[in-house]
């Protein structure tokens, strides 16, 4: 081990020269000592080829699952809808008054909230009925326009929106949307949804008063957080 270390060997037969000491590769002593070191490095590459090599092997059948795995996930992203087409599927369906295709897009178990409700809407069945509803409220001439929305993520969408009448901006209607969505049975369908609408009045600095105000009530009365 001593002669293979030193004899990595080209770097200390160079120095032995810098320092004049005598050095011939006639040298008995030295084709010895070269010998030594090339034996030496050929049986430590043949041990560690032959680790490897049993590496590689033992690990085989593990890596070939791994393989099948990862093609198998590959292609089934491949053939499902991106994210993001899904929610602007949804949106084409409200717009369109078609329940039927916003109903092919919702997981039985979603979630929506609305936040200008006081409680979200539980479920596929809950959901169309408050679109059933929205839809009934308002004229067909009421659209949403998608001002942006993210691709990157293949199950987390964001959407910032307004509504447009017959094509022009409708007041006091810009907002914002989150959306979750699963695999189910080989579809992308929303599991959860959050909407944020502009409000309609507007409280400026007076909102940051408030929050000034509950923040010391809480301060002082920390058992009213258990209220909210």
């Amino acid at each position: 081990m001593v002669a293979t270390t030193i004899c990595s060997a080209s770097p200390f037969l160079k120095n032995a020269k810098l320092l004049n000491f005598h050095y011939s590769d006639s040298n008995p002593v030295i084709k010895k000592f070269l010998n030594k070191c090339n034996t030496d490095h050929a049986e430590i590459i043949s041990t560690r080829r032959k680790e490897w090599n049993w590496v590689l092997k033992s690990s085989s059948s593990s890596s070939s699952n791994n393989l099948t795995n990862v093609v198998a996930t590959t292609a089934l992203e491949l053939e499902l809808e991106s994210a993001s087409d899904v929610v602007r599927k949804f949106y084409a369906g409200i717009n369109g008054r078609d329940l039927a295709s916003v109903e092919a897009l919702i997981a039985d178990d979603c979630v929506y909230e609305d936040l200008i409700f006081p409680q979200p809407f539980v479920g596929r069945k809950a959901i169309l009925e408050f679109f059933e509803k929205f839809n009934d409220s308002i004229n067909e001439d009421l659209q949403f326009v998608i001002d942006d929305i993210s691709t990157e993520d293949s199950i987390a969408v964001g959407v910032t929106w307004h509504l447009e009448w017959k094509g022009k901006p409708f007041p006091f209607s810009k907002g914002c949307s989150f959306y979750k969505l699963e695999v189910v049975n080989g579809q992308r369908k929303i599991i959860y949804g959050r909407d944020s609408v502009e409000p309609a009045i507007k409280p400026g600095e007076t909102a940051l008063v408030a929050i000034r105000g509950v923040t010391w009530l809480l301060q002082q009365f920390p058992q009213l957080a258990e209220r909210f």
